[in-house]
Order: structure tokens, then sequence, then C-alpha cells
């Protein structure tokens, strides 16, 4: 009796382990040619043998399994070699605005406390709206922020930020963003903008009365058993991070966001920016979307919610992008040329990719360290993206 109660209380464990994780599977399992699925492996060696990523992590998910998951070169070059894992917690850098805040506002939208049109200035009340030189406005809605409609510029100077208001001062940042100039009226053109996205944060943690960071954990991660995703990871979680930058005193980010905006104003916790993750972790996260936002029993999103999240809105519908993704902008190269047209993704400046097919059932998880220990992205890495999500793609043979 006491054997079957502690192969009762192994298996629970396992169970739990394993509920952390997808399936493995041979790529043949899925209806993927493994030979197909090589040639990822060898763009990605080439791009470590030309000194354009020290390292990465691929992984694939179809059918809601993961049908590869490898890693290569280092995950560290500076201040030691340290060899690439696949349990590597990355950097997200932009992919954050995709998998978090987006997905934030979409649940407030879900449980009817926010609207795609609701006005910005409905939250932040000192918030302006688009003026031209005859006095004519236009409000800037949450649909703008999240399409990159709005007109708010692409970035701000950190260091006049750090001088006006000091720093961290995530109420100084939103004050600059509220009165800074707006580009265009909203809707008339596509601006990328990490202001955008940190105006959203703002007003998901004045509905919500919580900070971005435990909301989404509430709601996204732990829901989906997302174990090594977080903000500010913690020291043990900041020991399997890839580092980023080498600063000019020597020091090596790790664990610390590379972003400025986020990790100077907004202290770690920034809509724009500031997710670890791992690729474990994003592969539930997409198997989720993949499946109407539901992953092993536990709902993050509706089926509409999801359906809501992956379309571009009409009021923008020639500018590409949805309400957290990009689809045809010119961002948008990361999806490759062989996907379907309703393929959505999203990209980091350290290096990462997410790339989801909601039509082949396919997910391309791409994740590099491009920016260490240098602090620049190379331009190879936008071409590099494209490379993997076409060889993922031509695997797929049923």
């Amino acid at each position: 009796m006491k054997r079957h109660f502690l192969l009762i209380a192994m298996l629970c464990i396992v169970s739990m382990i394993w509920g952390q994780q997808l399936q493995r599977v041979a790529p043949a399992t899925v209806g993927m040619d493994a030979g197909r699925l090589a040639n990822a492996d060898k763009i990605i060696n080439h791009a470590i043998q030309q000194h354009e990523i020290p390292g990465a992590v691929l992984a694939v998910v179809r059918h809601g399994k993961m049908a590869y998951l490898k890693a290569f070169g280092n995950r560290a070059l500076e201040p030691k070699v340290e060899a690439m894992t696949t349990g590597t917690v990355f950097d997200m850098a932009s992919c954050s605005k995709a998998m978090s805040t987006a997905v934030c506002a979409l649940i407030l939208i879900e449980s009817g406390q926010l609207r795609l049109m609701d006005r910005v200035d409905t939250y932040i009340p000192n918030f302006d709206n688009w003026k031209d030189n005859q006095g004519e406005t236009e409000a800037i809605r949450i649909v703008d922020l999240m399409t990159h409609s709005s007109g708010l510029p692409p970035y701000a100077d950190v260091e006049m930020l750090k001088a006006k208001y000091g720093a961290p001062s995530p109420d100084g940042l939103i004050d600059y963003i509220s009165h800074c100039r707006r580009d265009f009226k909203p809707t008339t053109d596509f601006q990328y903008s990490c202001l955008n996205y940190i105006t959203l944060q703002r007003i998901i943690e004045t509905i919500s009365g919580k900070s971005l960071r435990d909301f989404a954990k509430q709601h996204i991660f732990d829901v989906l058993g997302m174990k090594h995703t977080d903000y500010n990871p913690s020291p043990e979680l900041t020991k399997q991070c890839a580092p980023t930058e080498k600063l000019p005193d020597g020091t090596v980010l790790r664990g610390v966001v590379h972003d400025p905006l986020a990790r100077v104003m907004n202290g770690g916790i920034s809509g724009n920016a500031g997710l670890f993750s791992t690729a474990d972790d994003i592969a539930l996260f997409c198997a989720a979307v993949q499946n109407g936002g539901i992953w092993n029993g536990h709902r993050i999103l509706s089926k509409l919610g999801v359906q809501c999240m992956r379309t571009v809105p009409r009021r923008v519908a020639n500018l590409g992008r949805t309400p957290g993704w990009d689809i045809f902008t010119a961002y948008a190269t990361n999806n490759g040329d062989l996907l379907s047209d309703a393929t959505y993704g999203h990209t980091g400046f350290t290096g990462t990719s997410i790339v989801i097919d909601p039509i082949n059932d396919v997910s391309v998880i791409f994740l590099t360290n491009a920016v260490h220990p240098s602090g620049k992205s190379p331009s190879a890495i936008i071409s590099l993206r494209s490379y993997i999500a076409n060889a993922v793609a031509a695997s797929i043979i049923q």
C-alpha cells in the first residue's frame, strides 16, 4: 500500500512538471519533415560562424506539441563564455508588447472594463489628443495605441527624461507622453512607437489597480504554468538569463532589461519591454492561442478574444497591425514568405521573434541575444528570422 501511494505521488510530481511543458514529439508525428527542418540548423550555425549572433534557441510548435527544440552556440561571451541551453531565459524586448501588454488589455476588454474605441484621456485625464494648426482635434483611442496608429513619436530621449523627472519615474514618463508632439492624425498612418504601449500599460494598471507585472502573472503566466516568465527576474532566474549589452563601465546586463525606457524610467516593468521568458514557456503561450485561448484546461482568452488579437481592425485595415501583433507592415519580415496570409508575429530588438500561423497551426519561436555584447542589433538579424521561418514552413508536408 505504501508503494502504491509513493507511485501515485511520483506520478503527480511528474504530471506537475510535465504540465509546464508541451509534449515533445518527432517532427514526422505532426506532419513535418525532419530533414527539411534541419535546414534551420544550418542557417543558425552559419549566422553564429559569421559572428552575427552568439547563439540561439529555436522552438517549433505544431498541433499543440513541441516538434523541435534546440540550442545553438553560446548564450554568453562576456564576461566569460557560456554554452546556450534550451532553458536559457531571454530578454524578450518588444515581444513583451505582444505576449503580455496586449493580452492584458484584451483580458480587460473581455471582462467589460475596457473597449478598443475608448478614448485614452478617459483613463489619463491630462492626455493631449491630436490637434492641427486650425484647431481641429481628433481623440486618440485604445485601438490606436495597440495598432501603432496613434501618431505618438517612436521613442523618447532617456537622458532628457532622467534630467527632468529623475529616475525611475513612471509618472514622469506618462506626463511626458501625455504632452509630447503628435506626429499625425490618429489612424491616418502607421508609426511603431514604444510610447503607445507604455501608455497602454498605465491604462491597464489604472483599471486593474495592479502593476502590469502582477496582472500579467495572475492572468497569463500563472494560468498557463509559465514558470520562467517574469519582469525583473529573480536572482535564481537571472542565473539562467542570456546577457545583453556590455555597458561602458564594463557591467554586462543580465536579468536587467536592455531597453533604456523600460530600464531607466520604468524600473524594469514596462508596457514596451521588460519581459523575460524561455522557449518552453512561449511554446505554452503559442499553444494556448492556437487552441482558442485555452491550454490544459486553463483559459487566458476566449476564442473571439484570440480572433480579435490576430485581426487587423477595419478602422486601420490598410496599416497591417492587429491589437498587439504584426501581419503585413515592414516589420513583419520575420513571418517569412511561405506561411499563410493569416500569420502574425512580433520581434524584439534583442533578437527575439515569435511567429504564429493559425492556418497551418505552426508557431516558430526564435530566441537570440543578438545585441550581446555590443548593444547593437545587427542588420543581418532581419533576414535571418525570415530564412528560419521559411525553413520551418518548407518542412510542413501534411
